[in-house]
């Protein structure tokens, strides 16, 4: 199968009275001309879980019949006016004509649909009247769509709406202000913000409830399992990432994988469940099975940052193509082992039990002013535990003891992030401290990790002339993780020096 072609899609949709005309764009702004309505008619069947998990989380994936683009969409959540748009042909999976989701497209979503079918859950039929809009140049600019929808949902009770939307897409160059100058225009001509993101979320409407309650009067429940939906949902967007490649994502899946654990170590009282000990072991295994990919992309940034920096004499051979070599048969390995673990049943199984576990947290534990400071006392404990045995440590053992500080520094860090929509600004400034403490410490680690690394490169790259490089390199490192230990002492101080609520 070929893959997905993708495109960004940047619009609006509003709502208008059947009678609505719509506006002439033409004027004094962006647009200098405007076509003549060319009709299309489209068939869509949407497909989602019976659970709707799809819909949850932003995604709508449908097969279309008809218009220039007939095939396979998936459209994934980019920002309030941009989503991201895979789209495969009718005729690229032999599925699709029986009407089953393309192969490609269903193992993206894997981590949204926990293994589920993806079954039609509704039909949309659209009668398109669509503008193009056009420069002084003569470049389209954006599309104006006239849409008359008919859409029908079933399930135990069926329904069947019509209604009228107008939609506006932005072309790829056409700069973002650009929508705001076409909303003024349209506003006037009386049409409304649409308070659906989507045809579909329209179509089913309260079947899909938001679920999220959160404040500084709400039940200590309520808050912890409103952070863990986040990063549930933060884990299953960079799934979706790392299967399609894309920069960065190997490094948010790690760290949502982390924020759960640590978030369900930390409040596992509230939480209250029994497969919390196996999902946080299980979550720990994905981290190491995401490791290699992530360190590999830290350290060669640190090598070639480094290398960019360095006096031009320090540089010796052909020190950049030997590492792209390096490490794009590295990052290669260790791209196929993270997708075998994603591929893998336990890691479905993880995920099904995450969502499980999330699903599940009670809202009866209590008030969250109260419930919640005893697990971010204990987590802020911890810390200052691991500090403190630091002490009088040298070499290995206190690279140990710090990056031992590191860790209970993130958990404590996780843990405010967690009740700061209840205590609010009594825990910023600590939390702010924390993290300045993690994130130098997490530089520290960093080259902690890079020296066998660096070790290896110049050994292996003395027969082909840039040994002498990376032996430099691996000298300054020394120097280098002495110095932050030095401001990681200043850092300590502020943090304990610093403002914090008393009952920490």
């Amino acid at each position: 199968m070929n893959r997905p072609v993708v495109e960004i899609e940047r619009e609006r949709k509003y709502e208008v009275a059947q009678d609505t005309v719509v506006p002439e764009f033409v004027g004094g702004g962006t647009v200098q001309g405007q076509d003549a309505p060319a009709e299309e008619k489209l068939d869509a069947t949407y497909y989602d879980t019976t659970e709707f998990s799809l819909v949850r989380a932003g995604i709508t994936l449908r097969r279309r019949v008809g218009g220039h683009d007939a095939g396979w969409h998936l459209k994934l959540p980019v920002g309030p006016d941009e989503r991201e748009e895979l789209q495969v042909p009718l005729d690229a999976d032999a599925d699709a004509d029986a009407g089953k989701v393309p192969g490609e497209l269903n193992r993206l979503l894997r981590a949204h649909t926990l293994g589920r079918k993806l079954l039609p859950i509704a039909h949309l039929k659209t009668d398109r009247f669509s503008h193009r809009l056009t420069d002084s140049a003569g470049q389209v600019v954006a599309t104006v769509t006239d849409d008359h929808v008919t859409g029908e949902v079933g399930g135990k009770t069926a329904r069947l709406d019509r209604w009228r939307e107008i939609e506006v897409e932005l072309a790829g160059d056409a700069a973002p202000e650009l929508l705001d100058e076409l909303e003024s225009t349209l506003v006037d001509a009386g049409a409304r913000t649409s308070r659906w993101p989507s045809k579909l979320r329209r179509l089913i409407g309260d079947r899909v409830p938001d679920g999220q309650v959160t404040g500084k009067r709400s039940d200590a429940g309520e808050i912890v399992g409103a952070y863990l939906r986040e990063q549930l949902a933060a884990l299953q967007r960079a799934d979706v990432g790392v299967r399609r490649d894309v920069e960065d994502s190997v490094h948010q899946l790690r760290v949502a994988s982390r924020k759960l654990r640590s978030a369900l170590r930390t409040f596992s009282s509230i939480v209250d469940d029994d497969r919390i000990p196996n999902v946080t072991r299980e979550l720990k295994w994905l981290g190491g099975e995401l490791s290699p990919a992530r360190d590999g992309e830290v350290v060669e940034a640190l090598v070639r940052g480094w290398v960019a920096g360095a006096p031009a004499e320090l540089v010796v051979g052909p020190v950049d193509q030997f590492l792209t070599r390096r490490f794009a048969r590295e990052a290669a390995d260790a791209r196929k082992k993270v997708l075998e673990a994603l591929r893998s049943k336990r890691y479905l199984v993880l995920v099904q039990e995450l969502d499980a576990v999330v699903s599940g947290v009670p809202t009866d534990t209590g008030p969250a002013r109260s419930v919640l400071r005893k697990p971010v006392r204990k987590a802020a404990g911890k810390l200052r535990k691991a500090e403190q045995a630091a002490h009088g440590l040298s070499g290995r053992e206190l690279e140990h003891a710090l990056h031992d500080v590191r860790k209970k520094a993130k958990r404590a860090r996780y843990a405010a992030d967690v009740v700061r929509p209840v205590f609010g600004g009594k825990v910023r400034g600590w939390r702010k401290n924390v993290k300045n403490v993690q994130e130098l410490l997490g530089e520290h680690q960093d080259w902690v990790v890079a020296g066998p690394v660096v070790y290896r490169l110049g050994v292996d790259g003395h027969d082909e002339g840039v040994g002498f490089t990376f032996g430099v390199l691996y000298g300054t490192a020394g120097g280098v993780r002495a110095g932050m230990r030095r401001e990681f002492v200043s850092r300590w101080k502020r943090l304990e020096k610093g403002a914090a609520p008393k009952w920490l």
